[in-house]
């Protein structure tokens, strides 16, 4: 099934950027939000603690099977922030390059910023993220 999200890349702007500017999906859609995906385990424990990419394979894990309970994918995601418990642009990037291993060619428009802290305990790293469908789906 073809996804229903087309990428925006305004060539009036920097094009060097791994992301689109924007995205649309055009009408009728379902809309959904995704709570920030988190690195932990089936036991709601804190996986890599002091691992930026460690933590960041399981939040995109995470988000992957989040996704697919709601009957989407990584490809209907028209939106998402990363999160990165840090103020070094290094472990930024840690996180970043993660996360752009899974969204592969689907580049949506995301923003990366550094948090001083994350809900759970030794959590480094969180992606939320807003998906649309095309049509209902039962």
């Amino acid at each position: 099934m073809s996804s229903s999200v087309r990428l925006i890349r305004n060539h009036q702007l920097t094009q060097q950027v791994d992301y689109a500017y924007a995205a649309v999906a055009d009408a009728p859609v379902r809309s959904i939000w995704v709570a920030g995906a988190c690195p932990l385990d089936l036991n709601g424990e804190t996986v890599a603690i002091g691992d930026y990419a460690g933590q960041a394979h399981q939040v995109m894990r995470n988000l992957v099977t989040a996704l697919e309970g709601a009957g989407a994918s990584l490809t209907d995601v028209v939106k998402t922030t990363v999160y990165v418990a840090s103020s070094r642009q290094s472990d930024l990037g840690a996180a970043w390059k993660v996360y752009r291993e899974y969204m592969g060619e689907h580049d949506v428009p995301s923003t990366l910023l550094g948090v001083t802290v994350l809900g759970y305990n030794d959590q480094l790293v969180e992606v939320e993220a807003v998906a649309v469908l095309a049509g209902a789906r039962d």
